[in-house]
């Protein structure tokens, strides 16, 4: 199993792994790897192991029964677990024959428990999300994708700008940033990060006081930048502000369906129920066809775009209701699905953030944001009596408010305990922000942390702010 975070690079991983074999530079212990991906599968009715793969390589039809004949030689790649529209249940499995005709669903489970061609490879790709409710147990080796290292991510800017001076200032302005820079260890957010940055500077090049208060400092501020972009650069009707407003909302709500159900791809069923115009130029600049004319499939470019618009929703199509059963039921998945949602939520309750998007869809709601903020209290207040994890993710939340009246609120008086709780680099450089943001806090407790260097050198500019340190 290959873990890893959405635009970490487990599918370029695993195109990589088919390159090398084909290139004969490795894995040469296989005659034959089949790969397949899950978002493919689900179109699946009931088949067999043997027609999956001769759906994909029918010149094998006469030789099929002879490969599978051999499993030790055999590899098989199913890519992206988390696109899965099936349940996955790794303790048990009732496949022996690859002529057999079932759901993909349980071939996978077979082949992995080796009830089905015992000896065959079974390499398996997915986010941790998806793992937290999948007994991984039977699999021998589970591989995290750490993503980018510092030398990494300077090399992909220097890349990215062919000006070696641009280059060197935002990457600049980005380690000034600790939450942007260190996002940047997924690749695709070093391309999305890139990408804004370039546009601001080149936006304002010379007038240093406007760049500053151009660029984004909040992942969501990075988000709402890259979509005003595109909708100044890539609306046909620009400065008709109702057409982007229509296009947003009816992809909005099709985005947060498919966050709160774990679709990543749709068809045209979905266009259609959410009456999603796709013959503009403006919705191929945010999601990307494949497949053939008669069947094609609908992404977002990425993923963490598609959780942005599934929050924007609810600011466009404010719905009182809506809105509370949608934060009253995300604290309820254990399968971190509506986290980002959650974040992205309470990044756009910040005024200053909505207001980059104003010009081009209009005015969002204030009510919404006022109903986000008071359930930031809420949660809060709740998980500092209960859950650690919880309130690491709540600090989450009031960075992304960038709401310093809100932060005084809700932690200054209060004793702050993470004790025993993992701290990755990134948790390390939020909680550091929001503390900044107190003038004055009781105490932070991060015995047993298990914090690294990285993570260690981002609290010092919030240790003024501590009355102790635990």
């Amino acid at each position: 199993m290959v873990s890893g975070v959405p635009g970490i690079g487990k599918t370029t991983l695993i195109q990589k792994f088919v390159y090398d074999w084909v290139m004969g530079k490795l894995y040469q212990r296989f005659a034959f790897v089949f790969s397949f991906r899950f978002r493919d599968l689900n179109r699946l009715g009931k088949d067999s192991l043997e027609e999956m793969i001769l759906q994909q390589h029918p010149y094998l039809e006469s030789q099929i029964g002879i490969i599978l004949q051999d499993p030790e030689r055999l590899l098989f790649i199913f890519d992206g677990l988390d696109e899965s529209s099936h349940q996955m249940d790794f303790k048990s499995s009732r496949l022996t024959h690859p002529k057999q005709r079932t759901y993909f669903s349980e071939i996978v489970l077979s082949l992995v428990r080796q009830s089905l061609l015992k000896g065959c490879s079974v390499l398996i790709t997915s986010r941790p999300t998806r793992l937290a409710s999948v007994d991984t147990s039977v699999f021998q080796r589970i591989t995290d994708i750490m993503g980018f290292l510092h030398e990494d991510r300077l090399m992909f800017f220097k890349n990215f700008f062919e000006n070696e001076e641009l280059s060197h200032k935002v990457f600049h302005y980005v380690q000034e940033n600790d939450t942007l820079y260190t996002f940047c260890y997924i690749p695709s957010y070093c391309w999305i990060v890139c990408t804004v940055l370039s546009m601001c500077f080149k936006a304002q090049p010379t007038n240093t006081d406007q760049l500053m208060e151009s660029l984004p400092k909040t992942v969501t501020q990075l988000f709402v930048t890259f979509v005003t972009n595109i909708l100044a650069n890539h609306n046909q009707n620009t400065g008709d502000s109702h057409t982007a407003r229509e296009l947003l909302r009816s992809i909005g709500w099709m985005a947060e369906y498919g966050v709160m159900n774990h679709i990543i791809v749709f068809d045209e069923r979905y266009l259609k129920s959410y009456n999603v115009r796709n013959d503009t130029h403006l919705f191929s600049s945010f999601i990307m066809e494949s497949g053939q004319p008669t069947n094609m499939d609908y992404t977002f470019l990425h993923l963490t775009l598609q959780e942005f618009f599934a929050a924007l929703a609810y600011f466009i199509d404010y719905n009182a209701n809506r809105l509370q059963k949608t934060l009253h039921d995300a604290e309820s998945y254990n399968d971190g699905r509506a986290e980002i949602l959650l974040r992205f939520l309470c990044g756009l309750s910040d005024s200053s953030t909505r207001f980059l998007l104003k010009s081009h869809v209009g005015e969002l709601s204030v009510q919404a944001a006022r109903d986000v903020i008071t359930w930031i209290q809420h949660k809060i207040t709740k998980e500092q009596r209960s859950d650690k994890r919880n309130l690491l993710n709540a600090f989450y939340y009031l960075h992304e408010s960038r709401n310093k009246a809100l932060v005084s609120q809700c932690i200054a008086s209060n004793n702050t305990d993470l004790s025993e709780i993992s701290l990755s680099p990134l948790d390390c450089s939020v909680l550091s922000s929001v503390l900044q943001s107190c003038i004055e806090s009781e105490e932070v407790k991060l015995n047993s942390c298990h914090i690294r260097d990285e993570g260690l050198k981002k609290f010092i500019p919030a240790l003024h702010s501590m009355k102790r340190l635990g």
